[in-house]
């Protein structure tokens, strides 16, 4: 963090427990740095259409990203703290590396599958560790008591 400017938390949203969970711990660490957040949802077309040749209605991509973004700052409304959202066309990974250019610390979560390769990141995590232009805290699903 360079001179006088604010903390800047980037954290991926996308309705996910592990999203929430980097929401929660970005808004109370902004908190306590005096600093800010930006939610970022991310939305892209799919590649594949059906066999069919149904026209996809493309506006419902947009809608979709971006109520997921309405209702995770609906969500922490209450907690207080700096907390802006934005909801940006494109790879989810892409987005974040971009936002990390101008944050301090960007705060994924990481969906994992379960079994084995529950141990392993997301695509989205694993791309963002890897690309970002600053810190990249993982948030994980907590581990079950077998």
């Amino acid at each position: 963090m360079a001179g006088s400017e604010r903390f800047k938390i980037v954290v991926g949203v996308d309705g996910s427990d592990q999203s929430r969970a980097a929401m929660d711990w970005a808004i109370e660490e902004s908190r306590l740095r005096g600093g800010e957040v930006l939610a970022l949802t991310a939305w892209s077309f799919p590649y594949i259409s059906d066999a069919l040749g149904t026209a996809w209605d493309y506006e419902i991509f947009e809608k979709d990203a971006q109520a997921i973004l309405e209702a995770e700052l609906a969500r922490v409304r209450e907690e207080g703290g700096n907390v802006t959202g934005r909801v940006v066309e494109g790879n989810p990974a892409s987005a974040l590396v971009d936002a990390s250019k101008d944050a301090d610390l960007v705060a994924v979560g990481s969906r994992g599958h379960g079994g084995f390769t529950g141990m392993l990141l997301g695509s989205v995590s694993h791309q963002t560790i890897h690309l970002a232009h600053c810190p990249v805290l993982v948030f994980r699903e907590p581990r079950t008591a077998d």
